[in-house]
């Protein structure tokens, strides 16, 4: 069973999306840390991997959370797995992560990772780092269906957290209903009581905003006739996401519906399937980032294994009314230049294809791209070279070449890199044509048990 796309959807497409075209993932959630945008989601690759292209996306086997990370919107770095099961053992999957951060008084930024103990509860997942090392400072689920508070909601899963202009936490949780409640000072314990958002025909995918001094709450609509509605606002779409916002989070009769902001997948042109939404706002824009299935067709598979994709939506601040949002293969453009002269990890790039990268010994650490087969290649979009470079540096291993192409697969060759070596060593070329200005680059990796770590032009 191939574990990689048959074909790259993005390779000769140009397109953004998905933003990973090497592996299933779903249900995002992002923070902006040191200028760098930091994405996480379901590890839908691993349910593929365990039941194959012919099962069914069922999510049992899903125990681990991905890590990604861009700084320019288009090349993304894979930064690996979270393995949940071996962090928290007593979990019995993790789904649909909510991640927030706070400095605090060790001088630290503190990353709290909240997500779905399956549909038992909601956990708790806490770093130093946005890559880790994580640890569980609990030995069980910050909230499960044994709360009593809960009443009749005894489904707390999909977490959105949020931490305000206060520095206070909140959580909101729950499955055909939602619950919100105040997080203590440490952002492991419930500090409040746990009370409704009366949020009409609610399915799932809770999140929280803070913006311009109000609490906004998302969550997905389920598959229902809505000819119940309840406002007199306009009946949202089929299984669509939508908003309420409040200035008194723990005030159930605050709560204000909205409107809807994005409709099903299916709308759009791609698969029927769940929805799932992560608002964040980067380099003064607004993006909204949620799942298809569209990658699926490049395994040849129809199990409904999603993919996290982006694009961009407009926020009205001031007003608090979210735009209808768009999903697109396009996605979105690449808002500055890819840098050559400095290391870029192999683990960061644009499109794929027959790659796959191994998971480094540390947390987050440097990973290395492989082969699968004789042939692998990346692409790195938007490259700026404001001078000719004298060499290409690699660190590799392994037996055969790395090629580097301008503009396609079979363009320009720019420079060759010969490998013959068992262990991770630096290697040096000079370039075989003139490279100036800015350009898509193609790493073709060919040979025998070839692992690339990282690249960069002197």
């Amino acid at each position: 069973m191939p574990v990689v796309p048959e074909v790259s959807p993005k390779l000769t497409s140009k397109d953004a999306n998905p933003i990973l075209d090497f592996m299933f993932t779903a249900d995002p959630t992002a923070i902006v840390h040191d200028g760098r945008l930091y994405v996480y989601g379901t590890n839908d690759q691993q349910q593929y991997e365990a039941v194959g292209r012919d099962g069914r996306n069922t999510y049992e086997h899903i125990k681990t959370l991905v890590m990604m990370s861009t700084d320019d919107m288009v090349n993304w770095t894979y930064h690996g797995l979270i393995k949940t099961d071996s962090i928290a053992p007593w979990i019995v999957a993790s789904w649909a992560p909510s991640i927030v951060k706070r400095k605090e008084k060790d001088g630290k930024t503190h990353f709290y990772l909240y997500f779905s103990n399956s549909g038992v509860g909601t956990a708790v997942l806490t770093s130093t780092s946005p890559v880790g090392p994580w640890s569980s400072p609990l030995d069980k689920s910050l909230i499960d269906g044994n709360n009593p508070e809960l009443g009749d909601c005894r489904v707390p899963f999909d977490p959105g957290a949020v931490i305000d202009d206060k520095g206070i936490g909140w959580l909101a949780v729950g499955g055909s209903c939602a619950r919100i409640m105040r997080l203590g000072k440490d952002m492991t314990s419930i500090d409040s009581p746990i009370v409704p958002i009366y949020a009409p025909h609610h399915f799932e995918a809770n999140e929280l905003n803070f913006i311009n001094g109000t609490y906004v709450y998302t969550y997905n609509t389920d598959w229902q006739d809505y000819s119940d509605w309840p406002f007199p606002t306009e009946k949202p779409t089929t299984c669509c996401m939508t908003y309420m916002t409040s200035k008194n989070p723990l005030d159930s009769c605050s709560w204000e519906y909205r409107h809807n902001y994005l409709k099903n997948p299916g709308e759009y042109g791609f698969d029927f399937s769940n929805n799932h939404t992560h608002l964040e706002k980067y380099r003064g824009k607004w993006y909204i980032f949620y799942h298809t299935m569209s990658l699926q067709h490049s395994y040849n598979t129809d199990g409904g294994f999603r993919n996290i994709c982006v694009d961009e939506i407009k926020v009205d601040e001031k007003n608090l009314d979210i735009h209808m949002g768009n999903q697109t293969l396009k996605g979105v453009e690449q808002i500055q230049p890819m840098n050559p002269f400095t290391i870029q990890q192999a683990s960061t790039v644009a499109a794929t294809q027959k790659i796959r990268f191994v998971q480094g010994e540390e947390p987050g650490e440097m990973l290395a791209a492989t082969v699968s087969g004789e042939t692998g290649i990346l692409c790195v979009r938007g490259v700026k070279f404001g001078k000719a470079p004298s060499a290409l540096q690699v660190k590799a291993c392994g037996q055969g070449t790395i090629e580097v192409r301008r503009s396609t697969p079979e363009g320009e060759l720019l420079a060759s890199v010969n490998i013959n070596n068992t262990e991770m060593q630096v290697l040096e070329c000079k370039p075989s044509a003139k490279i100036k200005g800015t350009a898509d680059l193609f790493f073709i990796l060919k040979g025998k048990q070839i692992e690339f770590k990282y690249w960069t032009f002197k």
